[in-house]
């Protein structure tokens, strides 16, 4: 069944488009709004919109606005003032029902969630169809809500998630024998796994006394993670534990679950901010859903809401299974947000309380090479090379960017062993193969070998202007000017304004007498703000030409390796 498509194509219309502007806004709150708007800065859209709104109470465009930006905010408290205003000016608004019914479903208030849905406070057709079905739950009318599931469950397309959610209010209630048939065979089949639903039926297996199906899918769906929740509940099921259900135990969690399976279904489809609204939804309704609060700190911080983002993935408890994962968000936010220093402190207090978590070195080194801090981000990788176990397939990375650090560090030895490391896990890798052949081009080492590594990376990934550039390079280096040229005019139409890809350019023009051209490439590269280094060599090639820097410089001119006079 096509999820993504079907969800993407009826909840898409949850924003309302943009609505003219009443003339009575204040003008000067309306800006400052708009322009936080266009950058999806929450905070400061609610403040203006709200502004605003003080002189144009009732325009749609400010108030569907405002509450964007609440929702965002993950007020929906104020969230609902702006839906109810939204309403009463008679305006229809998906997302204003959405609030509504978070709302309603928030405060356990059923008989109004279901009166509002029947006066057409509609969202969607599988999430009104659940929340009609899960507001009978939890008025404790199981027999109701049952023939609500099969009502689901009976069409054509909505009828997987029916099956999956009323096994789920069976196991809420206790009925795991049940709720375990509908997982392997239900009336549209056997249910296909998200890693969530896999969880669930794990937990149902549990509790029918089967850990040893238990196990055999959590081994089957999970394979051989590194996952902390997975390593913990692996080990309660080898044990011989009942393991608790937790997935769906109420029916504002099962409202929150529907919520969030959208968000993740249209996140990679429809907008980010789109599927922020549905994420930020789940997480209110259950703070305790920490994928919910997960996904939503990443769509914040694809949003480029980076202090929001820190915010939230900073609501996960420190005893939840997600904390570590919570934490590693968090610095990566502040990373983002150029907050290095305090990603580093986040990074060093997760490690002092959890020492063996690989993950974390590897992003401490990660931190501490983009700060120019070089040994310790290479005794960082190091030690997340010894705690990751062989067979995980992550080291090959942790090995590249510790080579990265050993080659700044000019420790070429161990960077290539480190590069070579890397390939051995990962042989056909274009960015390892471009970064260890343009290596060995820079030192005049093994170059038919890094011409091969180079030609492998742009065979992977030929609209890579940076690993096209690298091949346009070695070719110059090898004397092929002709051959580089194509290659580098490429790298140039794919990265047009990198200052190193048009002064290689430049450089193979010089080297097949097309001097004008040169001149205007370097000019180029000049305008894209080069090094301080580079910079200064292009000049000195503008005023004297490359054969007479490469002399001054101690190499052979051009038309020397070129056999001209």
């Amino acid at each position: 069944m096509k999820i993504r498509a079907f969800l993407t194509a009826t909840a898409m219309a949850v924003l309302l488009p943009n609505t003219p502007l009443f003339a009575d806004a204040d003008a000067g709150s309306y800006l400052a709004a708009r322009q936080a708007d266009r950058a999806h800065d929450y905070q400061t859209s609610a403040t203006y919109f709200t502004q605003s709104l003080s002189s144009d109470p009732s325009n749609p465009f400010l108030l569907e606005n405002a509450l964007v930006a609440f929702v965002g905010l993950g007020q929906f408290d104020q969230a609902q003032i702006m839906a109810n205003g939204l309403l009463d000016s008679g305006i229809r608004s998906q997302l204003a029902n959405l609030v509504l019914n978070v709302q309603d479903a928030s405060r356990g208030d059923w008989d109004q969630l279901l009166a509002g849905l029947d006066d057409g406070r509609d969202i969607g057709p599988l999430v009104d169809a659940l929340a009609k079905a899960w507001a009978q739950v939890g008025k404790g009318q199981m027999t109701a809500a049952l023939k609500l599931f099969d009502t689901i469950i009976a069409d054509e397309q909505l009828g997987p998630f029916g099956q999956l959610h009323k096994a789920y209010a069976l196991a809420s209630v206790g009925e795991f024998e049940g709720a375990n048939t509908l997982f392997v065979d239900g009336p549209n089949g056997r249910l296909r796994y998200t890693a969530r639903s896999a969880l669930a039926h794990i937990q149902i297996l549990s509790q029918t006394g089967d850990n040893g199906a238990a196990l055999e899918t959590l081994d089957g769906v999970f394979g051989d993670t590194q996952d902390g929740r997975i390593l913990a509940l692996r080990a309660q099921i080898a044990n011989g534990e009942a393991v608790s259900f937790t997935f769906a135990t109420s029916a504002r969690a099962a409202i929150a679950e529907t919520y969030l399976a959208v968000a993740q279904a249209v996140q990679d489809e429809a907008s980010d901010e789109f599927a922020m609204v549905y994420a930020r939804a789940a997480a209110y309704l259950d703070p305790q859903n920490t994928d919910a609060i997960l996904l939503t700190a990443a769509l914040l911080e694809r949003l480029e809401q980076f202090d929001l983002a820190n915010a939230t993935y900073r609501t996960v408890p420190g005893d939840s299974h997600a904390f570590q994962v919570a934490e590693l968000g968090r610095a990566g936010a502040l990373r983002q947000a150029n907050k290095s220093d305090a990603a580093i402190e986040v990074l060093q207090s997760l490690l002092a309380e959890f020492p063996d978590f690989a993950r974390g070195h590897a992003s401490l080194g990660d931190t501490l090479r983009e700060v120019e801090q070089l040994d310790q981000a290479v005794a960082a990788y190091s030690r997340s090379l010894d705690l990751y176990p062989d067979t995980d397939p992550i080291k090959w990375l942790v090995h590249y960017t510790r080579g990265i650090a050993n080659h700044q560090l000019d420790n070429w030895p161990a960077a290539e062993a480190d590069f070579r490391a890397a390939l051995a896990l990962q042989p056909n890798n274009p960015g390892v193969l471009n970064y260890l052949g343009y290596s060995m081009v820079e030192r005049g080492i093994n170059p038919d070998e890094a011409l091969d590594m180079i030609e492998r990376a742009v065979a992977a990934q030929p609209k890579n202007g940076a690993i096209v550039d690298s091949l346009g390079w070695v070719l110059f280096q090898r004397g092929r000017y002709e051959e580089a040229v194509g290659h580098l005019e490429t790298a140039a139409s794919l990265m047009a304004v990198d200052p190193i890809v048009n002064d290689h350019l430049g450089d193979a023009y010089w080297a097949v007498g097309r001097k004008i051209e040169a001149d205007f490439q370097w000019n180029r590269a000049l305008s894209f703000e080069p090094t301080q280094d580079d910079a200064a060599r292009i000049r000195h090639k503008l005023a004297k030409g490359l054969d007479t820097v490469l002399i001054e410089e101690g190499v052979a001119p051009l038309r020397t390796a070129n056999g001209d006079d």
